[in-house]
């Protein structure tokens, strides 16, 4: 288990993580997801040793690491570039970490690992002659062979194209469940950290703005920030009624619909509604309405902006058959899941 008790990080008057609190328990993944400059990545190497704190105390598997140098932390970083040693073949890179440390079983240790990640016919190989996912799976075998209590990812996925971040991404998961892995992993990508973890820290300007497993992110979020950065929502202005037991009436331009309102106090509130969430349809009926400005058709879905009276949507539509042109009058609902209060 690795945490975190109110840790800052300061350079001179820059705080870049500032008193963040937080644990990842035995065996699970959890994401540092926010944008460039969140600190989430200063975060990891606070938890490498790669950085000090300035104030706070980090734990791992229960021993307060906070002054410990790396090399007595028991954990292990896959960086975003790799760092293979290029003048060294697969099976020396891999074996090299417990070489050095005198251990006599080095090169068996790392035919197990590559073993384990699918390349234990590439020993021989030099990186340059590998592709760039082959060489994301030498760097998690070199992480492995140190059998460390946890493994360090930071933006693992972030030199590979679409096709192969997916896959590799499913190949890392798979691995750290099936090893029953603690992990901590470094990402901006939203669809990534919804994809891969148990548990997503989402942080902005330093610290963290909301903890939870996926769904709980993306059906509950804290405030505006979270709404927007995990996956896409539209933001619309409401008015809350009052409360019922956990619900509460909420009207939306003119439709009145119950959401759980989540401590909000009756009055303007601003609702989430994610674009799947949104159901378009030619017939007219009572309640909302809109027209389609623009329309987009991506293979597997469709893609509208929709003005309406509440505002401006952005609403995907999982049905291609019969794709509605831009000018068109449409009736709009809402589906029963993806719409939430935003308290903040």
């Amino acid at each position: 288990m690795v945490e975190f008790k109110s840790v800052s990080k300061r350079y001179g008057g820059v705080t870049a993580v500032d008193d963040i609190s937080f644990r990842v328990e035995k065996g699970t993944l959890a994401t540092l997801l926010g944008p460039s400059g969140c600190g989430k990545t200063t975060t990891l190497r606070l938890i490498a040793g790669l950085e000090m704190v300035s104030a706070g105390t980090i734990t791992i598997g229960g021993r307060d690491v906070t002054s410990a140098p790396a090399s007595e932390r028991d954990v292990s970083m896959v960086f975003q570039s790799y760092a293979l040693f290029p003048h060294m073949n697969v099976l020396q890179n891999v074996a090299y970490g417990p070489s050095v440390s005198g251990d006599k079983a080095a090169n068996d240790k790392a035919h197990e690992k590559l073993r384990m990640v699918g390349l234990d016919q590439f020993g021989s190989r030099m990186p340059s002659e590998l592709s760039g996912g082959q060489q994301q799976r030498v760097a998690v075998a070199r992480a492995l062979v140190l059998e460390p209590q946890v493994l360090l990812f930071d933006e693992p996925l972030s030199n590979l194209d679409a096709k192969l971040r997916r896959r590799v991404r499913e190949e890392i998961r798979e691995l750290q469940q099936s090893l029953g892995l603690t992990v901590a992993y470094v990402t901006h990508d939203q669809q990534e950290a919804l994809a891969v973890s148990d548990q997503i820290i989402v942080m902005s300007n330093a610290r963290i703005a909301q903890i939870g497993a996926p769904r709980e992110l993306y059906e509950a979020p804290r405030d505006r920030f979270v709404a927007d950065f995990i996956g896409d929502a539209n933001l619309v202005e409401a008015e809350l009624g009052a409360h019922r037991g956990s619900r509460a009436s909420v009207r939306l331009g003119g439709v009145e619909l119950e959401l759980e309102h989540r401590g909000a106090a009756p009055g303007a509130v601003r609702v989430a509604i994610r674009p799947e969430s949104i159901v378009l349809k030619k017939e007219h009926s009572s309640g909302l309405r809109g027209t389609i400005r623009k329309a987009a058709y991506l293979g597997t879905h469709m893609e509208y902006t929709v003005e309406a009276p509440i505002g401006s949507l952005f609403v995907v539509d999982r049905d291609v058959s019969q794709p509605m042109p831009a000018g068109t009058d449409v009736s709009i609902t809402l589906a029963s899941h993806g719409v939430a209060l935003v308290p903040g």
